[in-house]
C-alpha cells in the first residue's frame, strides 16, 4: 500500500461531502466586474472593501518605490530590511489609530502568530470567542496556553468563566473585531469591562473591521469610542486596504517588546517597498476622505434590505459581509456554481470554516459596486433561490 494512499482517500470523502474548494483563477486586477477561469463575472466574494486594490494611485506609488527601493527587502526586519518606507506606514498608522505606537508584520496572520505567544504562555489562561479567526486559534495554540472559549458574542458567557478561573498568572481576552463568517460585530464595550473587572489584558483582531467600521474606516476601537481601554489592537492591510500586510496597534513599550518577541517580525522577511508604499497611499487616502467608507455602507444597506425583502436569510450580519444561509453544503456549492453560470463570483462557504448545518453563500459587498450591478444581481440571487426552493 502506497504510504500517502490516505491523501486520495481524504479529497474523494471531501469531494462526496460537497467540501471540496475549487479554487478558481483570477485573470487580471480586482474589482466590480472581474475575469475568472475565462468568465467576465460580477465580484462578490473579495475583500476588497473600499475598491484600493487596483486604484491608481496604489500602483504609482508601488512604481515609485521600486524604482528607489527595488523589489525586495532581502532581509528581516531587525538585520537589514527596515527601510524608511516600514517607519513612515506605522507613524501614520499610529495617528490613524488614535495610539501611541504600530509595528507592521507580513500579514494578519502574522500579527496574531507575533503577539499572542509573546505575551502569554503555559501558566497563563486566553479566553477566546469560539467563532474567531484561525489565526487567533494558532497563535493561541503556539503559545501553549490554555484556551477557553467562550459563546459567541456572549459577555454573560464570558465573565462566568473568567469568573470561574482562580490562581492565573496573566490572562488575555482575545475577539475579532467583525466576524469574517457572519458578518457580526463584537459586544467590545462589554468585553472592555469584563477585562477591566476581572484584570484581564484585552485584545481585538479588527481585520473586517478596518476601513469598514468607525470614522474614516479606523476600526472597531473609534465606533464604539474606547480608545485608550484595548490594549492590543491587531489589523490587517490586505482587505479594506487592497495590499497586503499586518500590524499591531497600542503603547509604544508593547510595539518595542514585539520588536524584540514577535517571530514572524524576527524570522521572516520584511514586506516589500512597493506593498508598504501602498499601504501608506492608503493611510493617506482615508484621512483625507470618507467618501469610499460611506458608499461601500450605502451599498450595503441597499444590498442587504433587498435581500431580506426577497426572503434571504442573513443571519446576524451587521457589516458588508452578508452570509446568505443555505444549510446543506452541497446545495450551497450547487447555488453557488449557478451564480457563477449566470455572471456572478459568490463562493460557497461550509465545513470545516462554518459547522456542517451552516453552509452559505458569503457575499462581500464593495465600494466600486454600482447600485446597477447589484439590482441585477439581487434578481439572480432569487432566481436561483427559487429553482433550489430555497425561497
Amino acid at each position: 500500500m502506497d504510504k500517502l494512499d490516505f491523501i486520495n482517500e481524504e479529497l474523494d470523502r471531501l469531494k462526496e461531502a460537497g467540501l471540496l474548494i475549487n479554487v478558481r483563477t483570477i485573470e487580471g486586477p480586482q474589482g466590480a466586474w472581474i475575469t475568472v477561469d475565462g468568465k467576465k463575472v460580477l465580484n462578490l466574494c473579495s475583500n476588497n472593501y473600499l475598491g484600493f486594490a487596483n486604484d491608481p494611485q496604489l500602483r504609482s506609488a508601488s512604481q515609485k518605490a521600486i524604482d528607489t527601493y527595488g523589489v525586495g527587502p532581502a532581509a528581516v526586519r531587525t538585520i537589514a530590511g527596515t527601510i524608511t518606507l516600514h517607519k513612515e506606514l506605522e507613524r501614520k498608522l499610529a495617528v490613524f489609530k488614535g495610539v501611541e505606537s504600530t509595528i507592521s508584520f507580513q500579514s494578519g496572520f502574522c500579527a496574531n502568530l507575533a503577539v499572542i505567544p509573546a505575551i502569554v504562555g503555559k501558566e497563563d489562561v486566553v479566553f477566546s470567542d469560539e467563532l474567531n479567526h484561525a489565526s487567533i486559534i494558532d497563535g493561541c495554540r503556539l503559545s501553549k496556553t490554555r484556551i477557553v472559549r467562550y459563546e459567541h458574542c456572549n459577555p454573560d458567557d464570558l465573565q462566568s468563566k473568567i469568573h470561574a478561573e482562580k490562581d492565573i498568572k496573566r490572562k488575555l481576552i482575545i475577539t475579532d473585531g467583525v466576524f469574517s463568517m457572519e458578518g457580526d460585530i463584537a459586544p467590545l464595550p462589554e468585553i472592555v469591562e469584563i477585562a477591566e473587572k476581572y484584570d484581564a489584558i484585552t485584545m481585538v483582531d479588527d481585520a473586517h473591521g478596518e476601513g469598514v467600521l468607525g470614522r474614516g474606516g479606523r476600526g472597531i476601537v473609534d465606533h464604539f469610542n474606547l480608545h485608550g481601554k484595548v490594549d492590543i489592537e491587531v489589523g490587517t492591510m490586505s482587505k479594506a486596504f487592497g495590499v497586503v500586510g499586518g500590524y499591531i496597534a497600542g503603547a509604544k513599550r508593547l510595539t518595542d517588546f514585539l520588536t524584540q518577541k514577535g517571530r514572524p517580525f524576527l524570522f521572516s522577511s520584511a514586506v516589500t517597498a512597493a506593498d508598504v508604499a501602498a499601504c501608506i497611499t492608503v493611510v493617506d487616502a482615508l484621512n483625507k476622505s470618507d467618501d469610499l467608507v460611506r458608499k461601500l455602507w450605502s451599498n450595503t444597506s441597499f444590498f442587504q434590505d433587498e435581500m431580506k425583502e426577497i426572503g434571504f436569510n442573513l443571519g446576524n450580519t451587521k457589516t458588508p459581509i452578508m452570509p446568505v444561509m443555505i444549510g446543506d453544503a452541497k446545495v450551497a456549492k450547487d447555488f453557488s456554481q449557478k451564480l457563477f453560470e449566470e455572471g456572478i463570483f459568490a463562493q460557497s462557504i461550509g465545513y470545516p470554516t462554518v459547522p456542517k448545518d451552516r453552509a452559505r453563500i458569503r457575499v462581500m459587498l464593495s465600494a466600486t459596486h454600482s447600485e446597477e450591478d447589484l439590482a441585477w444581481a439581487i434578481e439572480l440571487f432569487e432566481k436561483i433561490g427559487k429553482s433550489l426552493r430555497i425561497l
